[in-house]
């Protein structure tokens, strides 16, 4: 597994003008092929009317999954510099679909690849990144008189506790990078006296 990579901090549209031509540059998370899928279809479906519903996707956090479609503009002017520009920027389980409106003036391949390349690049800076970080998932059980203060200590040093259960002890969830997993050991023994029992789980990614 990657140690990290980059995706979209929240869905949007952007929109640039080219020569009178709209371009709108609809990106979304997606952490499947089949979400990405969808996506391209409800922007089509949204904006059917168009000239061109060109997209690109990179899912998987190695981006094992690079997929891309001109849609009918001259090969290689819409989809490929759009999944090029996602690459470039490290973009990892987003979608990205330029809906392009003509404005009457043709922009030759130098201005279609820059133009839906451009249209990508805007769209990222205005809805933002964020850096996701491979975490080790882990369980800690502690007893009820030292949950409480377990609990406040793991969120004052920004460990993410991703779920609580309480029955006969009081089981958190935690999420660790792998390098602070022996120094944390240490910690939770030191805090509960030895008495809060610590499993190593599998492996998820979390923001960083």
């Amino acid at each position: 597994m990657q140690d990290e990579y980059r995706t979209i901090a929240r869905a949007g549209v952007h929109e640039i003008e080219v020569n009178r031509s709209r371009f709108l540059c609809a990106l979304a998370p997606a952490a499947t092929e089949q979400e990405a899928q969808e996506f391209i279809a409800a922007v089509r479906k949204e904006h059917a009317d168009a000239t061109h519903n060109c997209w690109a996707y990179v899912i998987g956090a190695d981006a094992a999954v690079q997929k891309a479609s001109d849609d009918g503009e001259p090969g290689g002017t819409a989809g490929v510099p759009m999944l090029q520009m996602l690459l470039r920027r490290d973009m990892r389980y987003v979608v990205a679909v330029v809906t392009r409106y003509f404005g009457g003036v043709k922009l030759g391949a130098g201005g279609l690849i820059r133009a839906y390349g451009g249209a990508v690049g805007e769209a990222l800076d205005a809805l933002g990144t964020i850096t996701r970080r491979r975490f080790r998932l882990a369980t800690v059980t502690v007893d009820h008189q030292r949950a409480g203060k377990v609990q406040n200590d793991l969120r004052s040093t920004g460990r993410e506790v991703r779920d609580v259960r309480y029955g006969e002890a009081v089981t958190l969830e935690i999420a660790l990078p792998d390098a602070d997993v022996d120094a944390f050991r240490a910690w939770l023994a030191d805090a509960t006296a030895g008495t809060a029992t610590f499993e190593l789980g599998g492996e998820a990614y979390g923001d960083a």
